[in-house]
């Protein structure tokens, strides 16, 4: 079994093919809208007027800004109750079954590994069984850790700039695709840069990725 340095993982056996990197909150979980929920239900609410958490979450007692430290807090608490919020991203998990036939599909995502057990319940139920690191450090080194030397096709996909561009500088071969389920927080979000495919949905996602797999080896 391979490690992945900085990180909490499931068991990691690559076959002899292709690979799929896919990030989880807005990708193939749903975190915005249920996030925007939870606050709710915790005297808070989510404006989105910017593309970030600090300083678009208020209370709705007094309708003042929320710091740093207590958004920090709720998206703690969030992660430690996820499994009771979120939800699939329409289409992911068909579109990914699919591709799973031609590829291996890894999940990484940014969460704090102490929220791995309950992260990984949450996406077995809801059919996505595939293996998933969990770690805070930048992506692009876990990404080139776990695809090495290999010549075999890659795909990133992910909700935010930084992480595409960070697996980029690591692996440039990469299929990078940005992928964001919330329409409000996908327009507010920064144009990902030049070589980052932007997709629309799962169904271009997979359309992407599939004509990916289908060029012949350089």
């Amino acid at each position: 079994m391979m490690r992945i340095p900085d990180a909490e993982h499931d068991d990691l056996h690559l076959g002899d093919r292709a690979l799929i990197v896919c990030d989880i909150d807005e990708v193939v979980l749903e975190f915005v809208a249920p996030f925007q929920a939870y606050l709710i239900h915790n005297g808070y609410e989510l404006r989105p007027r910017s593309f970030r958490l600090t300083g678009n979450v208020f209370a709705l007692e007094d309708g003042s800004e929320t710091a740093q430290a207590e958004v920090d807090r709720l998206l703690e608490a969030f992660f430690a109750e996820q499994d009771g919020w979120q939800t699939p991203v329409e289409a992911a998990a068909d579109s990914l079954a699919r591709l799973a036939d031609r590829a291996d599909v890894v999940f990484l995502t940014a969460m704090p590994p102490r929220h791995r057990a309950i992260r990984r319940e949450l996406l077995s139920r809801h059919g996505f069984d595939y293996p998933m690191i969990a770690t805070e450090a930048a992506k692009g080194p876990a990404v080139r850790a776990l695809h090495g030397e290999r010549k075999h096709p890659l795909a990133f996909i992910d909700d935010i700039f930084i992480n595409l561009h960070s697996v980029r500088a690591h692996v440039s071969q990469t299929l990078l695709i940005n992928l964001m389920a919330n329409e409000s927080f996908r327009a507010l979000a920064p144009h990902p840069g030049e070589g980052v495919e932007i997709a629309t949905g799962w169904a271009h996602a997979e359309t992407l990725i599939s004509a990916h797999l289908d060029r012949p080896a350089a």
